[in-house]
């Protein structure tokens, strides 16, 4: 992989859609850490950004470069939706084929759309046919009994044939009945060696791995094997990994940055966000892992907890909590 291909060099690393967590405000947190890193949206229904009256598109291009997580299995609502992020600045569009949840299920969208590969591939080519963006898809290794390593090629076969050049690969499989969404990211067993076989097998696709991944020397690992590494939760609970993302995977020169500092180059942010009445707990939420194995961390954290969401919490509600930290 030549990282003088933009686009390629722009997925190398990316902080996975996490439903009630990757908000605008948690993205804006993250960039502060990483110039490079993808960041990506809640995953975000069609019927919401069609039907609802609350803008739930609304981000600022200073996140960028930011994906967009569509839920969704209709190829013409998928297409309008693709089209409407495309023009309000998206760098990349993503179809959600990975979450197990029943209600996702209901709206005929997340993994069990691994059972319909020609529907995906419809939606898909929809999607593709409308914007000048990437159209990728997000993926586990295999659903309930549909997790033969056949199955995952004809999925993956199907889907590139209808434009899809990047993959994001979960390496567990689905349980779609049983399991609790917290329940199918820890219980099926991880099979990196599944994925690796996959990008052998397509060579040409793009393929990001995703899975348990925590340490920026399991990623390094990861990449002698991967395009792309896609890291959820640890980078949500462990945002301070972020900051030696440019330096370890993208440019040796670029400055590790440390919670501190990402937290104070916040604060305009979040003094802007509170003059367009924006509560500051539902910015400091996102902030709350910061300071992960310093001293004082757990006073940040108790600090925000009980304070931010309080009636008129201002940005010294942060400063004083910053202060329990050590240097």
């Amino acid at each position: 992989m030549s990282q003088n291909q933009p686009h390629f060099y722009r997925g190398r690393f990316s902080v996975a859609p996490m439903l009630d967590w990757t908000t605008r405000h948690c993205r804006y947190f993250h960039r502060q850490f990483s110039r490079h890193t993808l960041l990506y949206t809640e995953m975000v229904t069609t019927g919401a950004i069609i039907h609802a009256k609350y803008d739930h598109l609304e981000f600022s291009l200073t996140e960028n470069p930011v994906a967009l997580q569509l839920g969704g299995s209709d190829p013409v609502q998928l297409a309008q939706c693709a089209k409407i992020a495309e023009t309000r600045g998206y760098h990349e569009i993503n179809l959600n084929v990975g979450c197990p949840s029943d209600r996702v299920q209901n709206g005929m969208f997340g993994a069990c759309l691994m059972a319909k590969a020609d529907l995906v591939a419809e939606c898909v080519n929809a999607m593709q046919a409308v914007v000048e963006i990437p159209v990728t898809v997000k993926t586990r290794i295999g659903i309930d009994n549909l997790d033969s390593y056949e199955f995952l090629c004809d999925f993956v076969q199907k889907v590139h044939k209808a434009g899809c050049q990047e993959l994001i690969i979960h390496a567990r499989k689905a349980w779609l009945s049983g399991l609790s969404p917290k329940e199918n990211r820890e219980i099926p067993p991880l099979d990196y060696e599944r994925v690796y076989q996959l990008k052998r097998d397509f060579p040409h696709l793009f393929m990001s791995i995703n899975g348990g991944i925590k340490t920026i020397e399991e990623i390094q690992q990861h990449l002698q094997q991967m395009d792309g590494v896609m890291v959820g939760r640890e980078a949500y609970q462990n945002p301070s990994l972020l900051g030696h993302i440019d330096q370890a995977l993208f440019d040796p020169t670029s400055p590790i940055v440390t919670p501190r500092e990402a937290v104070e180059k916040m604060f305009p942010y979040i003094e802007q966000q509170l003059s367009q009445g924006v509560y500051l707990n539902h910015i400091a939420r996102h902030m709350l892992g910061a300071f992960q194995h310093c001293k004082g961390a757990r006073q940040w954290r108790r600090y925000l907890s009980e304070n931010a969401h309080k009636t008129g919490a201002d940005l010294k509600v942060v400063e004083t909590a910053l202060s329990f930290v050590e240097a």
